[in-house]
């Protein structure tokens, strides 16, 4: 485990390290992290996880992919395990895969990638394209059975859901599901998860992005269906809107210590929410991100005064 003398020796890390309590510290060092429930397998898991798009995808394009290396070295050694990705994110999965392999850290890892390929002329996908994707992410894991694939964005549900399902039924995969993160697609979302036998979704969810905490999160608590909550900074919207301010004193009531663990916490209240995936490809704020873990979550008074602040500063 990292320790706080450990954080302060590396320059990457110090910065972050000197901001937070030893408490929170301590208890990223005992993996004291906040825990979420699959509903339909009982199986628990930390309620912050790492996503592989934005910064990440960027960096695993280049040549040196040292830092990611970090960012994982830092997740696992507290206690991280939910990997969000996808084969349309660049290169993200393959070099994820490539460290995660050489870290020795395959079975620390909750893997959960996506299908979605190419229709056909604007019609269905080509069922050989997407069973070889998925083929493709079985060889650059490492790992078999994958704990999650997910159709990406409700891409031809009929043709790609299918496939899935096939893949769990022979053992390959632990559980399966659908992504959309454009609300135009939530009553196409609530279908699929009314009318398929899936484990999870991903949505996009946010302090300032709440919509669909009005439909589709209590639907998942009512399907019994597992959620991943993507972008809760709002991708760079967030922190735009935020630039110049200061984390008010009353966050520390449910110890958020800085914007990150303000914007995950409040994300990860919400009692649908199976875990917050933020993306990262600084190891700094990888160990900041998985502060928002440690401690309580803002309750429905807090939330609410979250959601206030964040409304009277002038949008992105």
């Amino acid at each position: 485990m990292i320790t706080r003398r450990d954080c302060l020796k590396y320059s990457t890390l110090a910065g972050v390290a000197s901001m937070l309590p030893t408490t929170l510290l301590m208890a990223l060092e005992n993996g004291d992290l906040i825990k979420r429930t699959i509903p339909s397998s009982g199986e628990e898991l930390p309620i912050v996880g790492l996503g592989s798009s934005a910064t990440f995808s960027s960096v695993a394009r280049s040549d040196d992919v040292s830092a990611l290396e970090e960012v994982f070295r830092i997740f696992f050694e507290n206690s991280g395990s939910v990997f969000d990705t996808a084969p349309g994110y660049g290169a993200s999965e393959e070099v994820a895969g490539r460290i995660v392999q050489g870290l020795g850290a395959s079975k620390k890892v909750f893997w959960a990638t996506k299908v979605n390929v190419a229709s056909r002329g604007g019609g269905s996908a080509d069922p050989a394209a997407a069973r070889a994707q998925i083929e493709r992410s079985f060889q650059r894991i490492g790992k078999d059975p994958i704990d999650l694939i997910q159709v990406h964005n409700l891409a031809d549900i009929p043709t790609q859901m299918g496939i899935l399902k096939e893949l769990k039924d022979e053992g390959r995969l632990r559980y399966i599901g659908t992504t959309s993160t454009r609300t135009s697609r939530y009553p196409d979302l609530a279908k699929v998860m009314r009318e398929e036998p899936i484990d999870f979704i991903g949505v996009d969810y946010a302090v300032d992005n709440r919509e669909s905490a009005e439909m589709i999160l209590p639907l998942a608590q009512d399907r019994g269906i597992a959620v991943l909550a993507y972008v809760p900074f709002g991708r760079t919207r967030l922190w735009r809107r935020v630039t110049g301010h200061t984390v008010p004193e009353w966050a520390a009531e449910f110890g958020a210590y800085s914007w990150a663990q303000f914007f995950i916490k409040y994300a990860a209240a919400h009692p649908a929410i199976t875990a917050v995936t933020p993306a990262t490809s600084k190891p700094k704020n990888m160990l900041d991100n998985l502060g928002a873990a440690v401690g309580e979550l803002p309750d429905k008074a807090l939330l609410r005064r979250m959601e206030v602040l964040i409304e009277s500063l002038p949008p992105a």
